[in-house]
């Protein structure tokens, strides 16, 4: 069986999967029964510096997005960073680290944006025998409104500038937490090397309202009459989670830097696409919320199998193999034809393939009398909305045609490639793909 011992930033596990910090890290309790089910590390849920206490609302929390079987597609959440005594939660840190010496632990962290304030606290993580630091620079409501958060996550001068400051005063390895809420996650992604970071972590959760309340007319949840904007997670983030962890794994000025993967990895599967597309290990907050923190072995079962079957040892072996496919879009070979063919054994003549193409695509699927649908493919352009509305997996498959044959669509001849070629045939403005 593959091996999934990890070593991130020098940082060893057991397995690739950490719980990030959120509330499933927030007390030893909870931790110690997250490394009983086999996590192989967490980032501890995002420590203050020791002054006037946090207080987090006393009502509901969380809004959600579901899809039609009730099954979670997004969390919003208004909760602030821990609202515990910062000497209670570095008891129990310590406590954890010498009952499970081969976990990672990391703890996250949160303080104004002054030297004298990370100087204070660094040594107190220190003396825990934690295995690093995460920098929170992401967090979009309530701390953000308080000059920390995503408003330092924001302002790359503000991430080179502290990273730097906690560089300059631990032993620990240092990663910074990313903030989505941004135009180009480059720009503090190289702020944060920059400032000598060992790591970033991404995405953190995405600024949004989830729903109104239409009785009420106040964003959810609502407490006492009103609402706030919050953080948005789960797996229907995870779409544009990969997007910015490959734009940072692709840079050529941020190549090397390591990257810790999170947003919306509920199984082995949405794992295993991080760790291709550049990530170092992944890390799960919501998927544990809402299964409970055994739903780690199925991942690590899943992931193992999956190496095995690719005859990889490690994921190491795993990681960045998507990066080089990753490529912009004029970029793409305009020669490559394929079309979609429908396998009428599966077929179970529902016809939404047909509504979806005939009414709002290309009008490339016919329907008979007796309600069998057949792709014309004179008029298919391999758009494959069809496959995406079926409710049959594999029932309608893309094909691509042979080189040498003619596309019944333009007439024209498949060209088997043109990587050669200086310019593009379809379009002579534009330099072709090495």
């Amino acid at each position: 069986m593959a091996d999934l011992t990890t070593d991130f930033i020098g940082i060893k596990s057991p397995n690739p999967f950490w719980l990030a910090s959120a509330p499933p890290t927030d007390k030893e309790y909870n931790v110690r029964r997250a490394f009983e089910a086999g996590w192989g590390g967490v980032v501890w849920k995002t420590l203050g510096e020791d002054g006037p206490p946090v207080v987090n609302v006393n009502g509901p929390r969380y809004g959600a997005i579901w899809g039609a079987d009730r099954r979670l597609l997004g969390l919003n959440n208004i909760e602030l960073i821990t609202d515990r005594p910062l000497h209670v939660n570095l008891q129990e840190i310590k406590s954890v680290k010498q009952d499970y010496p081969d976990r990672a632990m990391i703890v996250s962290l949160m303080v104004p944006c002054v030297e004298e304030a990370w100087k204070a606290i660094l040594p107190l993580v220190e003396e825990t025998g934690a295995d690093g630091v995460e920098l929170n620079f992401g967090c979009p409501h309530g701390m953000s409104e308080r000059g920390m958060g995503s408003a330092v996550g924001q302002v790359p001068e503000y991430i080179e500038m502290v990273t730097r400051w906690v560089k300059q005063n631990t032993r620990m390895p240092c990663i910074v937490k990313l903030t989505p809420n941004i135009t180009d996650i480059r720009k503090p992604a190289a702020a944060a090397k920059a400032g000598g970071a060992d790591a970033v972590s991404l995405i953190n959760t995405i600024n949004s309202i989830t729903s109104v309340n239409l009785d009420l007319f106040a964003p959810e949840p609502t407490i006492d009459g009103k609402g706030a904007h919050g953080g948005y997670c789960g797996p229907a983030v995870k779409p544009i989670a990969l997007n910015m962890v490959a734009e940072i794994a692709r840079s050529a000025d941020l190549r090397g830097l390591p990257i810790s993967g999170i947003g919306g990895v509920t199984t082995w599967r949405d794992a295993a696409e991080y760790l291709a597309m550049g990530a170092g290990n992944v890390q799960v907050c919501t998927a544990a919320m809402t299964y409970g923190f055994k739903i780690v072995q199925e991942m690590i079962s899943g992931l193992s199998d999956y190496l095995d079957s690719k005859g990889m040892h490690s994921p190491a072996d795993l990681v960045g193999r998507a990066v080089p496919n990753t490529s912009d879009w004029q970029h793409l070979n305009l020669n490559y034809i394929s079309k979609a063919k429908i396998n009428q054994d599966l077929c179970i003549s529902c016809g939404r393939c047909y509504a979806a193409c005939e009414d709002t695509s290309h009008q490339a699927i016919a329907m008979s009398e007796n309600r069998v649908f057949t792709v014309k493919d004179d008029e298919c352009v391999a758009c494959n909305l069809c496959i995406n509305v079926c409710p049959v997996e594999n029932c309608i498959t893309m094909e691509q045609m042979a080189p040498g044959t003619t596309d019944p669509r333009t007439g024209k001849i498949v060209e088997a490639d043109y990587g050669n070629w200086t310019t593009h045939p379809n379009n002579p403005n534009r330099v072709a793909a090495e």
